[in-house]
């Protein structure tokens, strides 16, 4: 029963933090809506989610990481249960499950931090320079799903092609909020899948 009544402890303290991380992101993108990204400061986020600036700074270290990103846990998780195959057919098939995974609010949410990530000139560089550690992770678990080393060049270049796809349909997504983003990824990606013929 002590067992039992610990995993019970624990399973309400991560559903705390997870909300109180989603207040934040919610309160944060209301006021960089309401007053723009720079003009925004983390007290004033801090202050609309009702919690101190201390226990803002334990979920996001600054207030770029709120819109960056160096890893993306959905995509690596699908990736982790795809079974061994092309890597490209193994990355579409990661991005479908990954998205299945997300509620209509968890996608809409990431399309709005895409929007700033793409038309906040500091995040769009801070982004570039957090995205080949994400790109390397992701590599080495394509590679194991193929049976061949990370290093192995054509797995650099199978991830660079996917991940340039998608970034072009993620740009396009941030400036046409009407997208089915989503679907719109598995499109591209059956077509780069099926050699990019026009």
């Amino acid at each position: 029963m002590r067992y039992i009544s610990s995993m019970g402890t624990s399973g309400l303290r991560e559903r705390k933090k997870a909300r109180t991380r989603e207040a934040i992101l919610r309160e944060a993108f209301r006021l960089f809506r309401e007053r723009g990204y720079n003009a925004t400061t983390i007290d004033q986020i801090a202050e609309a989610a009702e919690i101190s600036p201390a226990t803002f700074f334990r979920y996001f270290p600054t207030k770029e990481d709120l819109v960056t990103f160096d890893r993306f846990p959905p995509l690596i998780e699908a990736l982790q249960v795809q079974p061994p195959g092309d890597p490209v057919a193994v990355l579409r098939g990661a991005f479908r499950t990954a998205f299945a995974s997300l509620t209509a609010e968890e996608i809409a949410a990431g399309h709005a931090r895409e929007v700033f990530a793409a038309t906040v000139p500091e995040l769009l560089a801070a982004n570039l320079c957090r995205s080949p550690g994400l790109l390397r992770e992701l590599s080495e678990i394509v590679a194991d799903r193929a049976g061949c080393g990370a290093d192995d060049p054509r797995i650099r270049n199978v991830a660079g092609a996917v991940f340039g796809v998608v970034a072009m349909v993620w740009l396009q997504w941030a400036q046409d909020p009407d997208m089915d983003g989503p679907a719109e990824i598995d499109r591209a990606l059956a077509h780069l899948e099926s050699g990019l013929s026009l």
